[in-house]
């Protein structure tokens, strides 16, 4: 199943957070403005997406490219394992 991520990025004191990962299943991924990977089911897809919390919640960034290529990476590279 292919799923569509987002995330949500918000200012703080300290730089840019991003939090609150999210997938929907879709058929149309958009890998223009967006990750899209597969998942074998929704367990796996929710285990990636509490795994992405933890790496994320303490991480701060200089501006919002910073944050999407930095998630965009990090995404890539655990789904290539």
């Amino acid at each position: 199943m292919v799923y569509q991520l987002g995330w949500t990025t918000l200012p703080g004191l300290r730089g840019l957070s991003v939090s609150e990962f999210r997938a929907v299943r879709t058929e149309t991924p958009d890998t223009e403005r967006g990750v899209a990977v597969e998942f074998v089911d929704d367990v796996a897809c929710d285990a990636f997406l509490k795994a992405a919390e933890a790496e994320f919640s303490m991480r701060r960034f200089s501006n919002t490219a910073d944050a999407f290529d930095t998630v965009k990476t990090y995404v890539l590279e655990r789904m290539s394992k």
